[in-house]
């Protein structure tokens, strides 16, 4: 691997960047598309240092390549007006790699970007993602599943509805509680346009990412929607509430590993219980049309949105945003490990992987090429899995977890 400063006009670029007035940041540019390597094909990185549009001399830049191969290396450069600064790797096999910029001063100290944070680049680039296997599913996951049907079944479909006031005057708005298996409520806000009519609305269950709070209000002009939290608590509580449930009983919540030993003790269990009866809910309401069941979220609801898709076969429509919890079985692989909990033989009947094989609706899913909260690794394995005729997923250059840059390089698969 090596580093070193080349004319930007030698290559034709995919280009994205950052450039705030008055602030540092940094240009990143791939050679090609960056999911489109073959195994051992150099990849070629460039970056430029800018302010206010113009670029600049003289910062050091230091940079951190890992990836799904277990190779490790890292290095420097100096950025320079005229010439950006030049990263080449490789990977020899399906999987991703990922790369980790810093800039430096003079001194040694951090160059901070707009928002006063020390400025850095992450992202990476991909080999063959479409040929990347998950880690083998459980013998029985189908069995597990079923048995877990039957439990929610024998619970009937009892809503409490509550008025509570709408933040769009075009909507009502109700706290939500639905009698559920598993020890807790499905507990949520659902919406509808006012004056809805019987069989007019599409329908849609919207999941939250990894938190301790309540559900919010969510407003879709042809929809039903019912927004739920993950742990059946309740709505629009005051902080020390939330604050109270974070540190005490749902602290480090789907991290326990003696809970998640099997499946039926972890946390996830009741999750997703939660999931198929929010959805059973929406399936009876008169404002219904009968045809379109969507499911969306991010992170930890792009697991639950998955979920629902796998386990409801009304559902049409899926949209799952850096999903998480994707191929725990990775890192058995040898791949970059996400923040997650630790793979278990009883968390694999939770793995949005596994749930993707049962996935036979219209999918759109994303990941962020330097996202290792979800690494795109085992999003890609989501993708793959994903069985409908008509799927995408769209990778973005520069995107981390909790970030996305304004006009990113993003590159899309579909079927």
């Amino acid at each position: 691997m090596s580093m070193r400063s080349l004319a930007s006009a030698c290559f034709g670029i995919l280009f994205a960047a950052t450039t705030l007035a008055g602030t540092y940041s940094l240009t990143w540019s791939t050679d090609k598309e960056p999911v489109s390597y073959q195994p051992g094909e150099t990849m070629t990185f460039k970056l430029q240092l800018v302010e206010d549009g113009k670029a600049v001399a003289g910062k050091t830049l230091k940079w951190l390549r890992t990836g799904d191969d277990g190779q490790k290396a890292s290095g420097e450069g100096v950025s320079a007006e005229a010439q950006p600064v030049e990263l080449k790797t490789a990977a020899a096999k399906p999987g991703f790699v990922r790369i980790e910029v810093s800039v430096f001063n003079a001194d040694g100290t951090p160059v901070k970007d707009a928002k006063e944070h020390p400025l850095k680049f992450e992202g990476g680039a991909g080999v063959q993602p479409q040929q990347l296997e998950g880690y083998p599913e459980p013998a029985d996951f189908d069995a597990f599943w079923s048995r877990q049907k039957a439990r929610l079944a024998e619970v009937p479909v009892k809503a409490v509805l509550t008025p509570v006031d709408s933040k769009n005057p075009k909507f009502d708005a109700f706290d939500v509680k639905i009698d559920c298996a598993g020890g807790k409520p499905v507990s949520g806000y659902l919406t509808l346009p006012k004056g809805a009519a019987p069989k007019s609305l599409n329908a849609q269950a919207s999941f939250r990412g990894y938190s301790v709070c309540g559900a919010d209000q969510e407003f879709h002009d042809n929809a039903v929607t019912l927004q739920i939290n993950a742990h059946g608590i309740e709505n629009g509580r005051e902080p020390e509430y939330y604050k109270a449930l974070a540190e005490g009983e749902l602290k480090s919540y789907c991290f326990r590993n003696d809970e998640n030993a099997k499946p039926e003790s972890s946390y996830f269990n009741g999750m997703m219980l939660r999931v198929m009866r929010a959805l059973q809910y929406l399936k009876t309401r008169p404002e219904w049309n009968g045809k379109v069941l969507i499911a969306s979220g991010g992170s930890q609801g792009g697991l639950q949105a998955v979920t629902a898709a796998a386990l409801d076969p009304d559902v049409t429509q899926c949209f799952a945003f850096k999903p998480w919890c994707c191929d725990f079985g990775g890192i058995n692989l040898g791949r970059l490990r996400g923040w997650r909990p630790d793979y278990t033989d009883g968390i694999a009947y939770y793995d949005t992987a596994n749930m993707g094989k049962r996935v036979v609706c219209e999918t759109f899913i994303t990941a962020g090429l330097g996202d290792y909260v979800c690494p795109p690794s085992g999003v890609s394995v989501l993708y793959t899995n994903v069985r409908s005729p008509k799927k995408a997923i769209e990778y973005m250059q520069g995107s981390t977890h909790g970030y996305n840059p304004p006009n990113p390089v993003k590159q899309t698969l579909r079927k």
